[in-house]
């Protein structure tokens, strides 16, 4: 499992040790899920940044925590992506592209401070949330949502990064 990230805020530092422990929380949670292979570009935001992606893509005008745009969904409404390849032997680019993360640091903050934990943890929290997304969990009822939050906790505990 691969962890590609970049920062596009200034308010917040985001230090090394954060991103080698979000890239152990991509391995834990990928293992867990029997994936060992795939790669995850993460992106760190402010609440305006959010605010416009969680508008312009989801039709909902006001800022998020987290975003999570995947690339593998089986979505009927989605457009294929079409790859030219010079031999049938080439792989489309994309193929182990599990999709986006982006989380609004503005409101990880936010969060971490109503909930009473760092906002290491939050970032984590958020991150590991996304990942699921990635993969095809959802929380549109009590059960699904037990279970994402089941799955979250159980890889946050195995970092550290607990409330």
């Amino acid at each position: 499992m691969q962890l590609d990230w970049n920062n596009e805020q200034t308010k917040h530092e985001i230090p090394d040790a954060w991103i080698e422990k979000l890239s152990e929380l991509l391995q834990l949670a990928g293992a867990a899920e029997g994936l060992s292979e795939g790669e995850v570009a993460l992106t760190f935001t402010d609440d305006e940044g959010i605010h416009a992606l969680n508008r312009d893509y989801r039709g909902i005008d006001r800022p998020t925590d987290v975003l999570s745009f995947a690339m593998q969904e089986d979505g009927t409404d989605e457009l294929d992506i079409i790859f030219e390849v010079e031999n049938e032997n080439e792989l489309d680019p994309l193929s182990g592209m599990l999709g986006d993360i982006i989380i609004s640091v503005d409101r990880a903050k936010l969060q971490s401070e109503e909930y009473g934990h760092s906002l290491e943890r939050e970032i984590g929290f958020l991150f590991v949330h996304g990942f699921l997304h990635l993969i095809g969990y959802d929380h549109q009822d009590e059960a699904a949502e037990a279970e994402m939050t089941a799955k979250q906790e159980a890889v946050l505990r195995q970092v550290g990064l607990t409330r």
